[in-house]
């Protein structure tokens, strides 16, 4: 059974979400994910300046005439969210946790795309890959993922990015659209992410909390690696030591842009405390521009 504060926490994230695609992100998600190819509508008389190559041979001599195959892009997509919910996701200093700002995202992308009659599905992992719920369009299947993020207890605590990539790339044959949430505290995931984003369209969402970035002046503190189990203490008045931990930081930070670079993925930075979905239309509008300059 489902307790009251978890069904009052799923209907405002579902209503929030709502609000936010009729307002703002129906028609940015419509301008951005456009469809990965094209499907055969109907055939037309040939006209002077077509392409000979579109010309329909079966047609033109049934009719007598010459005819052309007519296409339309295919609008139809699958996305796919691949949701780190190890113990670090249960982390959250300021307002949510980051998990919560997981669920979020998912449901906000999740009720575009149903608007648009895409199809949806999810991925949630831990070491191990904890639960696989294959792309389906509705939008009770779509709160069924947002459900099953806030309300789901994974087996596992630990985080192995490389092993959730290489399911999704055995399950997952058609092109989709993958969503890769998570605080990429992991190793080794470097090969495992150019492989699938060889295949898919591939976004890292980097999930992150003020306090991983910047430790308060808070005395004595004990730090425990929520994953491991390890216990540290820092003095937080140090200023020596708040500098070893921002430095890190960023040291990780640095590490982590090189390597999405490298894969030629694109990111989405949200964070724990402050409005993130004006990162996510910045993502959407930046993605767009660099679109109509392709084509």
């Amino acid at each position: 059974m489902i307790s009251r504060e978890l069904a009052q926490k799923i209907r405002y994230i579902q209503l929030s979400a709502r609000r936010a695609v009729e307002n703002v992100f129906s028609g940015e998600y419509a301008s951005v994910f456009r469809g990965h190819g094209v499907e055969f509508h109907d055939v037309r008389e040939y006209y002077p300046g077509d392409e000979i190559r579109t010309i329909d041979w079966n047609v033109t001599a049934r009719t007598g005439r010459p005819q052309v195959k007519r296409f339309v892009e295919e609008r139809e997509l699958t996305l796919v969210f691949i949701v780190d919910v190890s113990a670090s996701g249960s982390f959250g200093s300021v307002q949510k946790s980051k998990t919560e700002v997981a669920a979020e995202l998912t449901a906000l992308l999740s009720f575009a795309a149903i608007r648009h009659n895409d199809r949806v599905g999810l991925l949630a992992f831990t070491d191990h890959v904890e639960l696989f719920i294959p792309p389906k369009k509705g939008t009770t299947h779509a709160l069924r993922l947002v459900r099953e993020l806030l309300y789901f207890q994974p087996r596992q605590v630990r985080t192995d990015l490389s092993g959730a990539l290489a399911y999704l790339r055995r399950v997952l044959h058609k092109r989709a659209t993958v969503f890769l949430v998570s605080d990429f505290r992991a190793d080794g995931y470097e090969h495992a992410l150019r492989s699938v984003a060889s295949r898919h369209d591939l976004i890292a969402v980097t999930v992150t909390d003020p306090a991983e970035r910047q430790l308060p002046r808070a005395g004595l503190l004990d730090l425990e690696d929520a994953e491991t189990g390890q216990t540290v203490t820092v003095d937080t008045g140090s200023r020596r030591a708040r500098r070893a931990y921002a430095a890190a930081a960023a040291e990780r930070e640095a590490h982590l842009a090189q390597t999405l670079r490298r894969a030629g993925v694109d990111r989405i930075e949200l964070s724990t405390g402050g409005d993130w979905t004006r990162n996510l239309i910045t993502f959407f509008r930046a993605r767009e521009r660099r679109g109509a300059r392709a084509a």
